[in-house]
């Protein structure tokens, strides 16, 4: 089989992940983008189909469901985003048939992830995805959340493609390591370090959020959410993590899920 690891990061003005709750009339954002977020970003590219008949999971999401990812906030506040709260209406007639709906929603302001992806080259969405990431293309234009918060992977004043990629290298660390992006695991016991080798201390930070994995398809479909974490803290070798752990550079890894 023929695997590929890349990343590629991904940047938008706004971002909008509409959480299924609701505080006080607000509509709230995941700080996060979640994988079934990045699998309609990843069908869109290579021009899958997103929704379209209710109670059905759109093609995008079945074809790539079992990709493994990563994603790992860039340029946050300790993995925040900074967010607003905006106010707009909606005066289509269907929409609210006694008059104007107002709506109020959280945003994202320019949120970027970098997404690390596992494909295997022998399926057909895997090799179109990899070649049309590494060449800066789409079937559809990609978005976050909202199709007006229009998404991309290249500088968008020099054109540079931030597409990357790395050796396979699938490990179990044997000695202190950091984990790169959000994972799941147990809790976090970090190894608190004041490193010769840095010019200066780093403040270590902890980030969590329960974040969508998948779809629960019965007997409705509904996000089935997970606890997620972050930390740019060094971990021990005795820490127990799940999913699969591939090195990324020196004691840098990332959890695949």
């Amino acid at each position: 089989m023929s695997q590929k690891l890349i990343s590629i990061d991904l940047k938008a003005n706004f971002a909008f992940f509409k959480k299924p709750d609701y505080n006080d009339g607000l509509l709230l954002s995941y700080n996060m983008l979640h994988k079934p977020a990045l699998l309609g970003v990843l069908g869109a590219i290579i021009g899958l189909q997103g929704y379209q008949k209710k109670g059905e999971l759109p093609a995008y999401y079945t074809r790539l469901k079992s990709l493994l990812i990563n994603i790992e906030p860039i340029g946050s506040e300790k993995g925040n985003f900074q967010k607003v709260s905006v106010k707009y209406t909606n005066t289509v007639g269907y929409a609210n048939q006694d008059g104007t709906l107002l709506i109020e929603e959280t945003m994202l302001l320019k949120p970027c992830y970098r997404c690390y992806l596992l494909l295997d080259e022998e399926q057909p969405e895997h090799f179109k995805l990899y070649e049309y990431l590494k060449e800066g293309k789409a079937e559809f234009i990609p978005y976050l959340g909202k199709n007006e918060y229009q998404a991309w992977w290249l500088d968008e004043f020099t054109g540079e493609n931030s597409f990357r990629e790395y050796p396979v290298e699938e490990v179990n660390p044997t000695e202190n390591f950091k984990l790169k992006g959000m994972f799941t695991g147990e809790k976090i016991t970090p190894v608190l370090e004041n490193s010769l080798d840095e010019l200066e201390y780093i403040t270590p930070y902890f980030y969590f959020e329960r974040l969508p994995v998948d779809f629960i398809e019965k007997p409705f479909i509904q996000y089935n959410l997970g606890d997620f974490k972050h930390t740019n803290a060094q971990l021990s070798s005795t820490y127990t993590i799940g999913g699969r752990l591939f090195k990324i550079k020196h004691d840098h890894y990332i959890q695949l899920y």
